[in-house]
């Protein structure tokens, strides 16, 4: 399946609530994230410009859509972003086909 990241910062309204009760908020990312299909891989909590790294598997793009579009309608996140991942083994294929598709490029000027 493939991998893919969300990072994402807490609501203020998000994180007064986790203030005045703490809570493991795993459990619920769990629970949504294997009724959609997938699978939570490993979730933490950051110290940065993002408050959640989570790294998933989903059988494709419109699952991951889908989960970002709950998570997001719950007004617990001011911002979030999801990325696909590659392993490195994919990524040599997209080298290769690069390295075969980079004479028909014209770089603009």
């Amino acid at each position: 399946m493939p991998h893919y990241m969300f990072q994402a910062r807490y609501s203020s309204d998000a994180l007064k609530a986790m203030m005045a009760n703490p809570e493991d908020r795993e459990a619920p990312a769990r629970a949504l994230i294997e009724a959609a299909g997938g699978t939570l891989i490993c979730m933490y909590f950051a110290m940065g410009q993002e408050d959640i790294v989570a790294i998933v598997d989903a059988p494709d793009d419109e699952t991951v859509a889908a989960v970002s579009m709950i998570i997001g309608a719950s007004g617990s996140f001011s911002s979030g972003a999801t990325t696909k991942l590659m392993t490195p083994q994919q990524a040599v294929v997209a080298m290769e086909k690069a390295k075969e598709s980079v004479a028909s490029y014209a770089p603009p000027g």
